[in-house]
């Protein structure tokens, strides 16, 4: 269960820490995707006055896909998964077609519900656990073994099925096929509307240019920034969009460079599973060690990259509902019942549902919503709520760290050095070969850019988030969960990312 706040989503854990053997399985599940988090709850619980809202019954709270175990470590299952994902997607595009008016709502209904049922329990779960799983067994196991730390960041570079790294390395492809054309680069520096995929065929090589653009969003174009918020501008609805990437590509990389930097990505992991399966072999029991070690990095492969699928899945899906309303806001404005079709945005789904039964609207509610809306951008939410309305941070306990260095969670290892860019807003990255991105948090919209950096560090963000998966798929060393980190690093300055260690330095002033 969620309950609403400031215009966020927040998860209800009360039933889970009402009993002592839920609450030790959450806040370990948690604690291992953000130690912030748990110290939070911790400290809540520590203090005395939790009261549970609610009588512990049941069994004890277990992750979802708890069942991971029981799945053999096979790609069949994956691409499984993914093709029943596709097939039920074409589906609801096919079968929302004929809906309109009030039954496209109830028809909305539905498909979440069934969706929402598919996913609880089932196997896609069970994947994305198992390949999560295997990744905490590398790390707590080879760590004692080999005093390796967070190996599974590298053992994960590369692997397969990855929907989100691979959308970022399909943009590399799409600069290839641009590049040779002067008049079509020329031209897309100077784009200033939407229409400009209809006009490039105009020119020498713009037909290509354009098929190679239109293909990549047919796949990815659903994606966005902030595309968790089924208003925000996709990038098939905005393209312009993506051209300062592009361009950015197109000037600053060798042609084929999306093929290399995968291989390379697979040449490290191997190189690593080499390395740790030789050293195993050496000590008492190592070829036991070595075979469950193997065992666990092949399932790691196999599963890791499917993380990202359910929210492309997801977000796939919404944007199906949202091309169908926003047909319904449409015919509302021909109506003379809206402005603007936009006006949706600020009703919620039953005042929209209601709208299109009477053909009339309140418009105290738009107004309504778009007040809230300019409150909740100014909220920083906490990581944890209380019901009396206290927000907790968390604080990382530990004093193993350099004087003045900004402490956050390791999500993938290695440590690098470079000029920091503290970036706000995609649309205004000026990123350089070797920089190091500094920004508030990322989401799948921003993987483009992660192919043009060599370091992550971000305000917000887990283990298991996006930015950390795409981080360690890239070979990126990054640290998330720095609390301030767009105000205590400044732009240009030097900076070195310890993301083995999850910490941050501040090397010079530029």
């Amino acid at each position: 269960p969620m309950g609403e706040a400031g215009g966020r989503l927040f998860v209800d854990v009360t039933p889970m820490l009402a009993s002592p053997a839920s609450r030790a399985s959450i806040l370990e599940t948690l604690g291992k995707s953000d130690p912030l988090i748990r110290d939070a709850l911790e400290s809540v619980l520590d203090r005395g006055d939790f009261i549970p809202s609610l009588p512990s019954q049941g069994p004890a709270w277990t992750p979802p896909g708890g069942g991971s175990a029981a799945i053999e470590t096979d790609p069949a299952l994956v691409a499984a998964l993914m093709e029943r994902s596709q097939a039920a997607i074409a589906a609801t595009k096919r079968a929302i077609r004929t809906k309109s008016g009030p039954a496209l709502f109830d028809f909305i209904v539905a498909d979440i519900q069934e969706r929402r049922q598919t996913q609880v329990g089932s196997q896609s779960l069970q994947v994305v656990m198992a390949g999560m799983e295997a990744a905490w067994w590398l790390n707590e196991n080879l760590q004692a073994w080999l005093g390796e730390k967070n190996v599974a960041d590298t053992l994960t570079q590369s692997a397969p099925n990855n929907v989100t790294s691979e959308m970022g390395l399909a943009l590399l492809d799409v600069a290839d096929a641009i590049r040779p054309y002067a008049a079509v680069v020329a031209f897309l520096r100077h784009v200033d509307d939407e229409n400009f995929l209809y006009e490039l065929p105009k020119l020498d090589g713009g037909q290509e240019a354009r098929d190679a653009i239109q293909a990549w969003l047919d796949k990815y174009g659903m994606r966005g920034v902030g595309e968790i918020d089924i208003t925000r501008p996709r990038w098939s609805e905005r393209p312009s969009m993506l051209l300062p990437i592009l361009l950015s590509h197109i000037e600053n990389f060798e042609p084929g460079e999306g093929k290399r930097r995968f291989e390379q990505g697979q040449q490290e992991a191997l190189k690593k599973e080499h390395e740790i399966l030789e050293r195993l072999r050496a000590l008492p029991d190592g070829e036991q060690k070595a075979e469950e070690t193997k065992r666990m990095i092949d399932r790691v492969r196999t599963f890791a990259g499917y993380r990202e699928y359910p929210k492309y899945d997801m977000v796939s899906r919404y944007f199906v509902y949202k091309q169908a309303l926003m047909e319904e806001a449409e015919r509302l404005v021909e109506a003379g019942v809206l402005r603007e079709k936009e006006d949706i945005f600020y009703l919620r789904f039953q005042e929209l549902q209601n709208v299109v039964r009477t053909n009339q609207v309140d418009g105290q509610l738009i107004r309504r919503g778009k007040e809230e809306l300019k409150t909740y951008r100014t909220l920083t939410p906490p990581r944890v709520l209380t019901s009396e309305g206290e927000g907790l941070s968390g604080k990382y306990r530990r004093e193993d760290l350099p004087a003045g260095a900004l402490v956050g969670l390791p999500v993938s290892a290695g440590i690098v050095e470079g000029r920091a860019r503290v970036i706000l807003d995609m649309a205004h990255a000026d990123l350089e070969a070797g920089d190091i991105l500094v920004t508030a948090f990322t989401d799948p919209s921003w993987t483009p850019l992660f192919v043009a950096i060599k370091g992550l560090v971000t305000e917000v963000g887990g283990l298991m988030t996006h930015g950390a998966v795409i981080a360690r798929e890239y070979g990126l060393p990054a640290v998330v969960g720095v609390e301030h980190a767009t105000r205590g690093i400044r732009d240009g300055q030097r900076i070195r990312v310890h993301g083995t260690d999850g910490y941050v330095e501040i090397l010079s002033e530029r």
